[in-house]
């Protein structure tokens, strides 16, 4: 296959898509809202372990001391695969398995472990996601907890209210990502390993499958209300086909909720094989004469 480049959609509506350590939406020095590449790689690596596929970059859990912590990253390799320390494991052997691991096969991977120090750039990579919305607001929720304080008790104190937290979203947000897909980044690697066939056909439909619906489908309490709304995918003529972050191109209307894709279409004409564009027709409109389909049902519109 050739290369694939894109624009991954997310909204984000009383949700909080990618929070900094305050707890506050991330956002550049002048204050513009964003979502890091991180963000959005976590639920699709997310997506594929709940299919039982082998995914190397996320965090599992062990008891030690009678406390709960972190596997360590030879922890989470040995779950998946065995000691690596073992005198036996070659590096060979090593890079082998972690490129069955389906997100290193996507993402890349840094493997610093014992005699093994393993840097694979990913096939896939992406940009930050910017909030292209414009009357996006920071709402701040104050929230009573159930249960008397606890530090009160420690400073000496009778514990007499309940403790209060804080929860912080966006009132409505749109963040574009643009991606990138070069299917060469492992050639050298099908060189060295037995067996090794690269960034495949099937490993592009695997992430495009995670692509439209892994955000979505990743609902917990700060995450509930971002959903997958945006797709597209160009696949290249030709090998030797190089576009900037399409994101940058598109043009947002915040008022009627609409997407204008004439300044992409310019970028890339002539240099594709084939372009789909995915969207919720419910929620948002979509300027094209590109092929277009139902982001939910996969459906031609």
């Amino acid at each position: 296959m050739n290369r694939v480049y894109g624009i991954i959609g997310i909204k984000a509506k009383m949700a909080n898509w990618n929070a900094d350590f305050t707890g506050r939406p991330k956002s550049t020095s002048n204050g513009e809202i964003f979502g890091s590449d991180k963000a959005l790689k976590y639920p699709m690596k997310k997506m594929w372990e709940s299919e039982d596929k082998k995914v190397m970059y996320i965090k599992s859990w062990k008891e030690e001391k009678d406390s709960i912590i972190p596997n360590k990253l030879a922890e989470r390799y040995e779950i998946l695969f065995g000691k690596v320390d073992d005198k036996k494991v070659s590096t060979n052997e090593v890079m082998n398995n972690l490129f069955k691991c389906i997100d290193v096969k996507n993402f890349g991977a840094t493997f610093a472990e014992k005699k093994q120090n393993i840097s694979i750039t990913g096939a896939v990579q992406f940009g930050q996601g910017f909030n292209k919305f414009d009357d996006t607001n920071i709402e701040v929720q104050d929230i009573l907890s159930p249960f008397a304080d606890s530090k009160a008790e420690e400073k000496g104190k009778e514990a007499k209210q309940s403790t209060l937290g804080t929860k912080i979203t966006v009132d409505e947000a749109h963040y574009f990502y643009g991606f990138a897909i070069n299917p060469k980044a492992y050639d050298e690697y099908k060189k060295l390993l037995d067996g090794f066939e690269g960034y495949t056909k099937e490993d592009y439909e695997e992430f495009k499958k995670v692509a439209l619906v892994s955000a979505t489908a990743y609902n917990t309490n700060s995450k509930h209300g971002c959903e997958n709304e945006f797709a597209l995918f160009v696949e290249c003529k030709e090998d030797e086909c190089y576009l900037p972050d399409l994101s940058d191109y598109i043009k947002f209307d915040s008022e009627k909720r609409c997407i204008d894709l004439s300044e992409v279409e310019k970028l890339i004409e002539g240099k594709y094989q084939n372009v789909e564009v995915f969207y919720n027709k419910y929620k948002l409109e979509v300027v094209t004469t590109l092929n277009k389909f139902d982001i939910f049902t996969k459906e031609k519109l």
